[in-house]
């Protein structure tokens, strides 16, 4: 498993045993007694799963959860509980954690709910850094390319977009050849994926 995976649970005795059950088994494993501590370090860690319990003093797991979202954290979460209750559950699922497991864990369920954690993050890494690229292409293009290119994915043709931006025919062809250079293609479809994916970036 390739990414670490961090562990907030302020019992002593769980978090050393699944500590040690995940190291043992090839996980890279950081645990957290404090969830206040690991809200103030969140920020600087290496992407990563978490397993957190869901009731802790002061902020519970689920509290913590929705407050690493307020931070844009937004890591494959594994809810875990000696108390679960379906409201609970429910609230876990809704924000987003991938699993709910009630103590004691069963280690197969546990391993299962890391690998696909694992999964769901290098997915969210890749779409992530798929979008960084498309945003750094499209920062090359000029005011003026964007607008062409806008006009482009739109179905427009060169004289269409001509008329509308006011300028000649040969000038939006000379936009859209430089267009077609600085983003490696000239497939409408193409230029259209990556000009949407640029708009929905937040």
């Amino acid at each position: 498993m390739t990414h670490p995976v961090y562990l907030v649970d302020d019992d002593e005795a769980v978090r050393n045993a699944l500590c040690l059950l995940l190291s043992t088994v090839g996980v890279k494993v950081q645990g957290f007694a404090d969830p206040g501590v690991f809200l103030a370090h969140a920020a600087r860690l290496q992407p990563g799963c978490l397993i957190m319990d869901i009731r802790m003093p002061v902020i519970s797991g689920l509290k913590l959860h929705e407050r690493l979202a307020e931070q844009g954290i937004d890591w494959p979460t594994i809810i875990i509980s000696g108390h679960g209750d379906i409201d609970a559950c429910r609230r876990a699922f809704r924000n987003g954690a991938i699993d709910f497991l009630s103590k004691p864990i069963e280690e197969q369920d546990l391993i299962d709910a890391i690998q696909r954690g694992q999964d769901a993050l290098d997915r969210m890494l890749r779409q992530r850094a798929e979008q960084a690229e498309t945003l750094n292409l499209l920062k090359l293009l000029s005011p003026r390319e964007c607008q062409v290119l806008e006009q482009v994915t739109q179905g427009f043709s060169t004289r269409q977009i001509a008329d509308a931006l006011g300028l000649s025919p040969r000038t939006v062809e000379t936009h859209r050849a430089s267009i077609g250079a600085k983003l490696g293609t000239t497939s409408q479809a193409e230029l259209t994926r990556l000009w949407l994916a640029g708009q929905a970036t937040p």
